[in-house]
């Protein structure tokens, strides 16, 4: 990876990284107040065992991108609008994470879910960690906010996912939000999944705004991959 060798890590870094990675999924589990609740360890399991995966191959293989991911969601060469986006972001998920535990087991708002909708969530939810880890695997400039890393010298990345849609990590984190939604058993919790899911939709399309006009060859790299996050779709 460019430049990544050289890059060093704050040792606090990568300690805050699986402190948090490692709680922070367990407030599904405390939200729903029900420790032995299946689908909630599920999506627990699968959160725990993607993020440690991909985490520890950004750390060894790429740290410019470990660092990039952990570091501050409000930046100096960030877009200004998306300073206002990225905490639309934030404040959905959030809102998803916090509702579809207290809807699907604490108070049971949604009707109980069938098996095969929570399989199918169940694999939405790994199609969508699957997706963050080839992203991060093929592009070294996935940072977390919109901006331009010239520094660093930024170019268009089209191989893997990147040459099926021009925004895999939007894609797998809609996977995400809605599979976990299904997963858990949360009509609510959908609803606000979706609510994420068309924010990350208008922020492509900032982004791309961006990247045709600071990003040489990106214009190009768009007539040949057509769809945004959903082939056929958008």
């Amino acid at each position: 990876m460019p430049e990544s060798s050289k890059v060093q890590i704050p040792i606090w870094q990568p300690i805050f990284t699986v402190i948090f990675l490692a709680a922070f999924p367990l407030l599904i589990l405390a939200l729903a107040g029900d420790w032995r609740w299946i689908e909630g360890w599920i999506f627990v399991a699968i959160f725990w065992i993607f993020s440690l995966v991909t985490s520890a191959r950004m750390y060894f293989k790429d740290p410019a991108l470990f660092s990039e991911r952990f570091s501050s969601p409000v930046q100096k060469d960030q877009k200004a609008w998306d300073k206002i986006v990225i905490f639309l972001v934030i404040i959905s998920y959030l809102a998803w994470m916090v509702i579809s535990p207290l809807d699907a087991r604490r108070f049971g708002w949604s009707p109980p879910f069938p098996f095969f909708i929570k399989a199918l969530g169940t694999i939405l939810t790994v199609g969508g960690f699957w997706l963050f880890h080839e992203t991060f695997k093929e592009n070294t400039f996935a940072a977390p906010v919109v901006k331009m890393q010239g520094e660093r010298k930024q170019h268009v990345i089209s191989t893997g996912v990147y040459g099926v849609v021009r925004h895999p990590l939007y894609l797998g984190a809609s996977l995400y939000v809605i599979g976990g939604a299904l997963l858990m058993g949360s009509i609510v919790g959908g609803l606000f999944g979706f609510l994420f899911v068309i924010i990350l939709a208008l922020r492509s399309i900032g982004e791309e705004s961006m990247l045709r006009n600071e990003l040489a060859g990106y214009n190009e790299y768009m007539h040949r991959v057509r769809w945004r996050m959903l082939p056929y779709i958008f």
